[in-house]
């Protein structure tokens, strides 16, 4: 495969008007985006069912059903919990208000010098009524919403085309990878099809790397909440597990709903201590360990290049830098594995 110098740069003014083209695009490129990883993961699914002669706009019909009943079991384990746990927080509010009044107001006696005046039933009523005329926000609400309503309905519009574009991308997937195919060079074809192969088999095993652990991850946080002794570990140790997809993001869900139910377990703040332990044994165990043995050895980085990855790319490009660090770093390691060989061929290195 040779590269003349003209065709050189016809390719890197392409990749510069391509380059342009995606940064002025990106603000209505971001569902299509996710609904392209999205089908990517299902995409193997979808063509086991196919093989088994199902016709494939079922299956891409059944795939996406059973994606979405998993998303609402999710929100089953997150809503009856969020419940409970308000609930209990009410409840509990008028106790706290007579424990600080009892512990707390003779300390500050103590420290000032001075009498502090502490009417329990005034702020509880204070507190109540507050919590009564909640239902005010919403004639505060309703006014922004409707000067905002344009961002919110951009923002709805981008959210329902995620499952339309990710339904026809997976029922004509074997077509438009067909249509690539053929636009590329037949000088370069071998070698580019033989790039995509090797990326393909590296992102595949990524994602069954990161299927670990999150399963894994659900396993420890169960057991460790359990442990502890708190009485929700079964359903904020899955979702903290599941959610380790997108890092920090199953951390602060699952500890701050951990925390929430600790306050409102236990009488002393010994359980909140032991529950803040556990999470943070489980993102050191999680950072340290877990990902770069399932997920690092999976795609053939070595540990600290994926925990150099992690810090690099969340540098780059901050949050979406952190979810897509450990595929971008798997594309590269391909492209560099690619690019090593040639040098160690070319004149460059060879010549004396």
């Amino acid at each position: 495969m040779t590269l003349s110098r003209f065709a050189a740069v016809q390719w890197l003014s392409f990749a510069a008007v391509a380059a342009v083209l995606l940064y002025l695009l990106s603000p209505i490129l971001t569902p299509f985006v996710a609904a392209g990883i999205l089908a990517y993961i299902c995409n193997p699914l979808v063509q086991r069912l196919s093989a088994r002669k199902m016709p494939r706009t079922l299956a891409v019909v059944l795939v996406m059903g059973g994606l979405l009943l998993l998303s609402g079991l999710l929100l089953l384990i997150m809503l009856p919990l969020l419940e409970k746990e308000i609930s209990l927080f009410v409840m509990r509010v008028p106790d706290w208000i007579d424990a600080a009044r009892t512990h707390l107001l003779p300390q500050l006696q103590q420290w000032f010098g001075a009498s502090v005046a502490w009417d329990s039933q005034a702020l509880k009523n204070l507190l109540l009524s507050h919590w009564q005329g909640a239902g005010g926000v919403a004639g505060k609400v309703l006014p922004w919403l409707g000067s905002s309503g344009g961002a919110i309905v951009g923002a709805l519009v981008n959210l329902l085309l995620i499952p339309v574009a990710m339904f026809y991308l997976l029922r004509d997937w074997d077509a438009l990878v067909a249509r690539l195919d053929e636009l590329v060079p037949r000088d370069w074809h071998r070698k580019v099809t033989e790039i995509f192969v090797e990326v393909d088999r590296v992102l595949a095993e990524f994602l069954r790397g990161q299927i670990s652990v999150m399963l894994l991850m659900s396993a420890y946080y169960t057991v460790a909440l359990w442990l502890v002794g708190l009485e929700f570990a079964l359903p904020i140790g899955i979702l903290a597990g599941m959610l380790v997809f997108v890092p920090y993001l199953g951390m602060i869900i699952g500890l701050s709903l951990a925390t929430l139910a600790a306050v409102m377990q236990f009488p002393g703040f010994s359980g909140v201590l032991l529950v803040w332990a556990a999470f943070g044994a489980g993102q050191l165990l999680e950072g340290m360990v877990v990902t770069p043995w399932l997920v690092g050895d999976r795609i053939g980085l070595h540990p600290l290049a994926v925990i150099f990855a992690l810090l690099a790319f969340g540098q780059v490009l901050g949050f979406f830098g952190l979810l897509l660090a450990l595929p971008l770093s798997a594309i590269l390691l391909v492209a560099l594995r690619h690019g090593k060989a040639w040098y160690l061929t070319s004149s460059m290195y060879q010549k004396p």
